[in-house]
């Protein structure tokens, strides 16, 4: 376990303790930036109609919009942060026993595996007793869509708080608890994000054999994630000679449009993971194991790097040997001490192939199903009353549920020295999510 620490320590070093380049009110308040069209102001702030040169009849219209007081608001925006974050957060992690495994008969290493093994997927074997395993990996990915919606194109209609004030039914003639009531309510403001958002993530691990049936490991990651963004956003009247919102301008000549750009970056540290294998049966044909495998908030959830919350799995594994096909099979259950996301049940199923004396073909269908509804949540349509019925869909994302389904494929190339190359494509399945079209991964392991 010495390796382990010794990893651990230098990734710490490397880190600082906190992320390094990030900027100092973090990426996430950078993505709320993007609704903010006033200097200082609250998202979606209405500087021009706040204007203390303004009656303060039309002054109190200027936070109509705001998130604090729009509940429908704040979640939108809060589902693009927490899309983003959460999705950064649980990148896959290789496999605890890549390489050759063996066990001990008699004193003597027996080899216990035929290919170089799974690379997102899990085997039974373990490594042995006293051997061990290095390793480092680099995955990088683009997200390109969010639930299937591209994310270089979010539409968004942001409505106006139902107002009611002493009076009011009076003054407008109509019943103000009716959405549309007074005629002002009815104007909405329409939204187009454009969100880029680059992850890369380099992977330090080692796992270590401290018996035949228990393998100790643990993966240190480092997290550079990249965003630009940019936001316009148009201000639709309902109707009538002047208007009531605006960013800036007057009441007869109003300025309706303002667009927003930000850019983005951080470095460091993410959530670091401990893991344990120990193999349960294990014969010539088939073996079983159980790993658990724990992720720690030690990554900043403010940069964009880690969860900022604790998280576990638990895996049962079931892996066999038939000729130079290995096949196998995970079902287990992640657990994530979140609000924001969801626990998930989780199944994974493939095979790792020996082609060649040093050339092994990895491939996997890696689901994650969600448990319950999902915690980041759309808001209902807005029904309007007055003058006229009508409904107002806030946003072109889907509510559905975000199940993730993978399709992973690469090799792992073995040299006669322990060393081991290692290439995948992980590419999604299904549109649940926040996803890239594809997530490559390279690596180097060592075995000893």
């Amino acid at each position: 376990m010495r390796y382990c620490a010794a990893a651990l320590l230098v990734v710490s070093l490397l880190a600082g303790g906190r992320s390094a380049g990030a900027q100092s009110e973090g990426l996430r308040a950078k993505i709320s930036e993007l609704f903010i069209f006033g200097s200082g102001q609250d998202p979606l702030f209405l500087a021009g109609t706040a204007d203390p040169n303004n009656p303060a009849t039309l002054r109190a219209h200027g936070s109509h919009f705001v998130p604090a007081a729009v509940a429908e608001n704040a979640s939108l925006i809060g589902f693009i942060k927490d899309a983003i974050s959460n999705s950064v957060a649980n990148v896959p992690i290789g496999s605890t026993s890549g390489g050759v495994t063996f066990r001990f008969e008699a004193g003597v290493p027996v080899k216990t595996s035929t290919s170089a093994g799974p690379i997102f997927g899990e085997r039974a074997l373990t490594l042995g007793r006293g051997r061990g395993l290095l390793g480092v990996g680099r995955t990088s990915f683009h997200f390109t869509t969010l639930r299937g919606v591209p994310l270089d194109n979010v539409e968004i209609f942001f409505t106006h708080q139902n107002v009611d004030f002493d009076g009011c039914s009076l003054q407008q003639g109509n019943d103000c608890a009716l959405m549309g009531v007074p005629l002002l309510e009815n104007d909405v403001m329409q939204f187009n994000l454009n969100l880029d958002v680059n992850v890369t993530v380099t992977s330090l691990y080692a796992t270590y054999g401290l018996f035949d049936w228990l393998d100790l490991g643990v993966v240190v990651p480092l997290v550079s994630t990249k965003m630009h963004g940019e936001s316009h956003a148009q201000i639709i009247p309902f109707g009538g000679p002047t208007a009531a919102h605006f960013f800036a301008g007057t009441t007869t000549n109003p300025v309706l449009a303002a667009s927003r750009l930000v850019d983005g970056s951080s470095f460091g540290l993410g959530d670091v993971s401990a893991r344990m294998k120990i193999s349960v049966r294990q014969t010539a044909r088939s073996s079983f194991a159980l790993l658990g495998d724990a992720r720690f908030a030690t990554g900043s959830a403010d940069d964009l790097l880690g969860s900022g919350k604790f998280a576990a799995r638990g895996l049962a594994i079931v892996s066999g040997s038939v000729g130079p096909v290995s096949p196998h099979v995970n079902f287990g259950y992640a657990y994530r001490a979140s609000t924001e996301q969801n626990d998930g049940v989780l199944a994974t199923a493939g095979f790792d192939q020996l082609l060649s004396e040093n050339i092994t073909l990895a491939a996997d269908v890696v689901s994650e199903l969600q448990v319950g509804r999902s915690n980041l949540r759309i808001p209902p349509p807005v029904h309007y009353d007055y003058p006229f019925q009508r409904t107002v869909v806030p946003t072109s994302i889907p509510d559905q549920r975000d199940d993730l389904v993978n399709g992973s494929f690469g090799f792992k190339f073995t040299t006669a020295n322990g060393f081991t190359v290692v290439t995948n494509a992980l590419v999604p399945l299904n549109r649940g999510g926040l996803r890239a079209d594809v997530i490559y991964t390279a690596g180097l392991e060592f075995n000893f």
